[in-house]
C-alpha cells in the first residue's frame, strides 16, 4: 500500500516537470535536425532535397581554405580574449555581493541592488543607444571635453580598435555584475550567522569576518559557476558585439557567434556556417565534461 502511494506521488511529481521538459526537447534538441545543413550544398530558395549532399566539404573548407582558416583563428583570436576577460574576472561580482552585503542602510541596500541588476533587463540594442549618446563623437563626453578646451578633435571611443576587448567586457560587465551578484547574496544569506557572531565574540573585525568565513562559504559556489562559466567558453552570445560592431573596428570584435551570423547572413553561406556551429557544440562539450571531471577531481562532486 504503501509502495502504491509512493509510486503515485513519484507520477505525479514526474507530470509536473513534462511541460519543461517539452520545451526543452522543442527549443534545445529539435533544432539540432538542423545540422543537416552543413553536410549539403545549401543555397536557398533550394530546398534541402534539391541540395547536393557533399558530406564532410564544409569541415574540411575550415581548415582546408588558407583564407578561411585565417579568418576563423582571428575571430577564435577575439573569443578567446573576451571569454578570458569574463573568466578572469568571475571574481567580480562575488566580491561585489559580498560588499553589497555589508550595507548595513536596508534602503540604501535595496536601491543599490535595483540599480545594479536593472541593466540586465535592458536589451543590446538599447545599451547601444546610450553608449552612442554618451561616447559618439558629437556625444556628451566628447562635448564636455571640447567645452573645457581638453581635447582639440573628439575622441572616437566606439570606432576605435584600442582597447576594444576590455571597452566590450566593461559593458557587459556593466549589464550582468548586479544580476550574476544575486547567486552569492543568496549563497551568503545560507551562511550559519553563528559563525559570525562567534567570530565577533572573539575580537575579529569586519574585515575579518569577509576574509575568514564569508568568502571561503562562497567558494563552493564560486567554484561551479566558474565550471559552468568554462564549459562555455566558446559561446559569447553575438548580440552585443552585433551592435557594437563598424567598419572599423569589426576585425577586433567579431567573435565565433558574430562570425556564424556574418557568414549565414551576410555571405550566404548557410552549410558552412553550420559546419563551424557543430564543431563550437562538440567543443562545448568537451569542455562541458572536462569541466566536470576537474570538478569532480577537486571538490570530490560534479556539477552534472
Amino acid at each position: 500500500m504503501f509502495k502504491n502511494k509512493r509510486k503515485a506521488r513519484g507520477f505525479r511529481e514526474f507530470l509536473l516537470i513534462v511541460p519543461f521538459i517539452l520545451l526543452v526537447a522543442v527549443f534545445s534538441y529539435y533544432p539540432l535536425y538542423g545540422w543537416v545543413y552543413a553536410f549539403y550544398d545549401y543555397r536557398p530558395p533550394k530546398t534541402l532535397a534539391q541540395s547536393d549532399f557533399v558530406g564532410f566539404k564544409w569541415f574540411m573548407a575550415i581548415v582546408g581554405n588558407p583564407v578561411r582558416t585565417k579568418e576563423v583563428l582571428r575571430v577564435l583570436k577575439n573569443t578567446f580574449a573576451m571569454s578570458g576577460l569574463c573568466l578572469g574576472f568571475s571574481w567580480f561580482p562575488m566580491i561585489f555581493a559580498v560588499f553589497l552585503n555589508e550595507i548595513k542602510c536596508v534602503p540604501f541596500k535595496k536601491f543599490v541592488q535595483t540599480v545594479t541588476t536593472l541593466p540586465n533587463f535592458i536589451s543590446w540594442v538599447l545599451v547601444y543607444s546610450i553608449a552612442f549618446s554618451v561616447f559618439c563623437s558629437t556625444g556628451a563626453v566628447n562635448s564636455v571635453l571640447q567645452n573645457f578646451g581638453l581635447i582639440d578633435k573628439p575622441i572616437m571611443f566606439l570606432q576605435s580598435t584600442k582597447h576594444v576587448w576590455f571597452k566590450q567586457w566593461m559593458w557587459l560587465t556593466w549589464k550582468n555584475a548586479g544580476w550574476s551578484s544575486i547567486m552569492y547574496l543568496a549563497a551568503i544569506s545560507g551562511i550559519d550567522e553563528q559563525l559570525n557572531e562567534a567570530a565577533r565574540v572573539d575580537g575579529a573585525s569586519r574585515w575579518q569576518v569577509i576574509w575568514h568565513i564569508t568568502i571561503p562559504s562562497l567558494i563552493p559556489t564560486y567554484f561551479v559557476l566558474v565550471m559552468m562559466q568554462l564549459a562555455n567558453f566558446l559561446t559569447n552570445g553575438m548580440e552585443q558585439y552585433y551592435v557594437f560592431s563598424n567598419s572599423f573596428n569589426q576585425a577586433s570584435i567579431e567573435v565565433l557567434d558574430l562570425y556564424v551570423y556574418n557568414t549565414a547572413m551576410g555571405g550566404g553561406g548557410y552549410s558552412l556556417s553550420t559546419a563551424v556551429s557543430v564543431l563550437k557544440t562538440f567543443v562545448s562539450m568537451i569542455l562541458l565534461f572536462g569541466s566536470n571531471a576537474v570538478s569532480k577531481l577537486i571538490r570530490g562532486e560534479g556539477f552534472i
